[in-house]
Order: C-alpha cells, then structure tokens, then sequence
C-alpha cells in the first residue's frame, strides 16, 4: 500500500516539476511558492511549526513576532524549493548564478590554494541545496552527506539531479555512508553536512535551551582528523536572490571532548536561526 502512495506522490510532484519548467523561473517561483502555502499544511504539520517557535522565541527572548506569518513564510518556501529543482542547472553554469552573493570567499580560496580539508556544516536554510553547489563549484574537493528520501521514486530523481548539478560525491547516511567518509577525508576530500536534523545515532545536546538528539560526525571527523569546520548560512532576499556566508573556520583544539564540540555547533546554529526563523524549514520535529 505504502509503494502506492509513494508512486502517487512521485506523479504529483514528477508533473509539478514538468510544469514549473514550462513556466519559467520567476513565475514557477511565485507558483510554488503558492503551492506551498495551500497544500503544506497537508503535509508538514502547523503543530510542530508552532512548537518549535515557542521553544526558539522562549530561549532567545524573542518577542512581537508574527507567528502567523512565520508559518505561511515556511510552507512558502517549501514550495520555492521544490520549484527551483529544475533550475538548478541555471544556478550551476547559467543566468541564474549571478543571484548569488558569496561572503567569505577568502575562505574557500585558502582552502583550495592550500589544499586542505575541512566541514562545512550548515542547516536547512532557504535553498540549503546551494550550499553544495557553490562549494564544489569553487574548485574545493567536496563529499555531501545526504538522508535518502523515504519515497523511493522521489529519491532517485533528487539523487540524478544532487549528482548532476550540485556535487558529484553524495554520501547516504548510515554505515556504509561512514566508511565512505572517512576513505574521502583521507583523500583529502572535505565535507558539507546540515546538522539540524534530529538522528537517532548521536547525542541528546543543548538546542534552545532543550535537550536534542544531534549528530557528532563532525566533532567525530574534528577528533580523528583535526579538521576545521566552517559555518555556513544561506537566506534569501528579494524572493530570487540569495547570500551564502562562509564564516571564519573554527578550529576545535585536542582538549575539546565530542560532545563539547556537538554543543558549540548547536549554538552557531541557534545564532543562524534566530537571525530569521521563517527561513529555516520549522517542521523537522527537533525536540521529539
């Protein structure tokens, strides 16, 4: 019953796609973002959106934000996304390149010139998929480690296109997902990862006051390899314009223990939250 469903949703969303491109960028923007706002509801829960507001606002004393708004902006840019798979290659090699606004260029070229490696770490921000691809379009030797989507068809489409346009190197989570980590660090591959997701894997860690099961492979990779990690943060402005802000590389000395590393990480991402929330996809229920 389940193959059915998904087979359904892959029609659904394999047309959407067909037609977002018939419409071109712009106005398959404004749709999308339409879509979200209608039919998220049916799919990601308000309850959850609200929940995870109230832990952030609580936290960080945040007061006079509409939530209202908060939510529709959430489910709106669910919608962007799903629109703007079809011209990722446009962001890549074409027109659409120069909607992106790259700070802390300085950092990536070091990384390049000197030929080292490092985490990129970051959150489902905005488009998170052009962290990725600005990246290892830098000329930086790049693995992404991705979560492979429960439906099956979906997953094969997003995995052709990840390949195609966004980076070469996709690494599925989970242990076979490791070993393929750990042989690319050792070629002096680095890393980009979100950190935002909650996984069953890591470690219960201080996020908005609350504790969440967050991911350790980067203090992991930091421990045995020394890495750097670099913070990445994503927003869009404009509706069609984007800045992706590479911060300075923080290096994590051998005093530091896994779980104090996991924890630092989780405020860089609180500070990358609270700087907007409705960008920041809400309905991961981080606090479950």
């Amino acid at each position: 019953m389940k193959i059915i469903k998904y087979f359904f949703q892959f029609l659904i969303v394999y047309l959407l796609l067909v037609f977002f491109k018939v419409l071109g960028y712009k106005r398959a923007l404004k749709f999308g973002s339409m879509i979200g706002k209608i039919f998220g509801r049916l799919i990601r829960s308000k309850k959850i959106i609200l929940k995870n507001l109230s832990y952030i606002c609580k936290h960080s004393k945040i007061d006079g934000i509409n939530k209202d708004k908060i939510v529709d902006e959430v489910y709106s840019n669910y919608g962007k996304i799903l629109s703007e798979y079809v011209f990722l290659e446009k962001f890549r090699n074409g027109p659409l390149k120069k909607n992106v606004t790259i700070k802390g260029k300085d950092y990536l070229e070091r990384i390049k010139l000197d030929n080292k490696k490092v985490i990129f770490v970051s959150g489902h921000f905005s488009n998170f998929e052009l962290m990725a691809m600005f990246i290892d379009d830098a000329g930086i030797k790049l693995s992404t480690i991705y979560r492979p989507l429960n439906n099956i068809f979906l997953n094969k489409i997003m995995e052709k296109i990840r390949i195609k346009y966004i980076c070469k190197n996709q690494i599925r989570k989970g242990k076979s997902g490791t070993r393929k980590i750990i042989s690319d660090l050792k070629n002096n591959f680095s890393i980009a990862l979100m950190i935002d997701q909650r996984v069953s894997e890591g470690v219960k860690c201080d996020f908005f006051g609350i504790p969440a099961f967050t991911t350790t492979i980067p203090a992991q990779i930091v421990k045995k390899f020394g890495c750097e990690i670099i913070p990445v943060h994503i927003e869009r402005y404009n509706r069609t314009n984007f800045v992706i802000s590479f911060e300075k590389p923080v290096k994590f000395g051998e005093k530091f223990t896994t779980e104090e590393i996991t924890l630092q990480l989780n405020k860089i991402l609180e500070r990358m939250i609270i700087k907007n929330p409705s960008q920041w996809i809400l309905t991961h229920n981080r606090w479950k």
